[in-house]
């Protein structure tokens, strides 16, 4: 009997031993599943973004050009000017009025007596009448490369503006503030390439965005300008950045709504980008890696380097997404740049590349254009610093994207800019003017290298950018 009771009591051992090795495995498959099926629900099961009350059944956006004096294009396209975008933003203003900007030109009497300023004399005079009159709260952040340079922020400081400068060289050790930026009581606002200056009203070709009754992206962009506010005056950047600079609208969360349905602001450099900011590269570069047809752009200077460093050095972040769009996956690279009078001869160099790798193969199709606005009086010509397409955009056939910073390593390394992401109407509007620009009389192909003999070198350190 105490050998069958030892035989049933091992034979129990076992029995136990095996449903507790069964019960074990069961756990441990039912904790995979479940950590795969979480994985999997994990974006719908964590918060999600949702518009603004406020902006479901409001947000007005229009696409913003300035168009040089004397260029005219075989095109029915219109668009609101520039300096139609910015006066209305002013006539809407109720309290506040948020700035930030390279530098303030808007007077003629400023840069060069010229009949064209009166456009942008006309903005500064209603900046003044907004802060004197109307009791409209005027802050202005400005680049801080040359303290007291601006004698136009110093007329808006008298007149009861506050203003404050950036200084990106001690704040990042180089660069400057080279945001374009207005925002109206969190409401409206105004992104793109034009300067406070009368120049880019009337000499300069410009692209933007205005987007007015729209608190909930107006809000947003406004946390991109109160990091230039708070680093205002500051010697060093900030440990960390407040909670209430986040944002929870990015490239993988963007905002749904009227007339955008996903939209999403990206900022440079990484540095000033609080939690859930896009940086500004990022954005560019997924925006290139997501196109399946086309990939079309409009900058000033494309350069896969740095231009303000001397020796410069190689930064092939976008050009290698382009080179890879076309010849891995077969999309179509259509690349408008600039032609000027402070053009550096590097940069036809390194189109030249990208373009040459057209016909490797079958499908790889990138072709590279130079856009050239002419000046059509001596007086024109006279100008300085004009007479240029000054726009830093890109269209896909998904995405469209305005910027405000050219495309050399220096922009998204150390310099202060903003990208306004997007799909929808305004994508198309884009895609059109692309199209109107790339096939004008403007545009002409890249010429073939010369042989590197009777190039004008004295530019390549000598430049300055609008």
């Amino acid at each position: 009997m105490e050998e069958k009771a030892e035989l049933l009591g091992e034979e129990g051992v076992r029995r136990g031993r095996v449903h507790s090795w069964l019960l074990s495995t069961l756990l441990l498959l039912l904790t995979a599943t479940s950590c795969l099926l979480t994985l999997h629900l994990l974006p719908h099961l964590l918060p999600q973004p949702t518009p603004h009350p406020s902006c479901l059944s409001t947000c007005s956006v229009e696409l913003v050009e300035s168009t040089p004096e004397g260029l005219v294009f075989n095109s029915s396209l219109v668009h609101l000017s520039t300096h139609a975008a910015w006066t209305r933003l002013l006539a809407l203003a109720e309290a506040d009025i948020h700035l930030a900007g390279m530098y303030f030109s808007l007077r003629g009497q400023d840069v060069f007596p010229s009949p064209s300023a009166a456009a942008g004399e006309h903005i500064f005079q209603q900046l003044e009448e907004a802060v004197g009159q109307r009791g409209i709260k005027l802050k202005i952040a400005e680049n801080a490369a040359k303290p007291g340079a601006s004698p136009e922020t110093a007329a808006l400081a008298a007149a009861g503006a506050e203003v404050r400068g950036v200084n990106f060289t001690a704040l990042v050790g180089a660069g400057v503030l080279h945001t374009k930026l207005w925002v109206v009581d969190g409401r409206h606002f105004y992104v793109g390439s034009a300067n406070f200056d009368w120049r880019s009203l009337t000499q300069v070709k410009e692209v933007g965005a205005l987007v007015t009754d729209c608190p909930c992206l107006a809000e947003d962009i406004d946390k991109i300008w109160a990091v230039y506010w708070a680093l205002g005056g500051a010697a060093a950047l900030p440990p960390s950045w407040p909670p209430q600079l986040a944002t929870a609208f990015n490239a993988d969360t963007p905002l749904v709504l009227p007339g955008l349905p996903e939209v999403h602001l990206a900022s440079s450099p990484a540095a000033l980008c609080p939690a859930g900011r896009e940086v500004d590269l990022d954005a560019i570069v997924k925006a290139i890696d997501a196109a399946e047809e086309v990939v079309e752009v409009s900058v000033m200077d494309y350069i896969p380097a740095t231009l303000y460093t001397h020796p410069m050095h190689f930064w092939p972040d976008i050009d290698q997404a382009l080179r890879r769009a076309a010849i891995d996956r077969g999309v179509t690279v259509r690349l408008l740049a600039s032609h000027w009078a402070h053009t550096r001869p590097a940069i036809a160099r390194f189109l030249r590349s990208l373009q040459d790798l057209a016909g490797t193969n079958p499908r790889v199709d990138i072709e590279v254009r130079l856009f050239t606005v002419p000046s059509f009086t001596p007086e024109q010509a006279k100008i300085p610093f004009a007479r240029v397409n000054h726009n830093k955009y890109m269209v896909t056939e998904k995405q469209g994207y305005i910027g405000t910073s050219n495309w050399s390593g220096d922009y998204f390394l150390s310099t202060g800019g903003v990208g306004l992401v997007f799909t929808g109407p305004l994508r198309d509007q884009l895609a059109g003017l692309f199209a109107r620009d790339w096939t004008s009389s403007y545009a002409s192909p890249l010429p073939p290298a010369a042989g590197g003999e009777g190039e004008d070198h004295s530019l390549l350190y000598n430049h300055y950018e609008l």
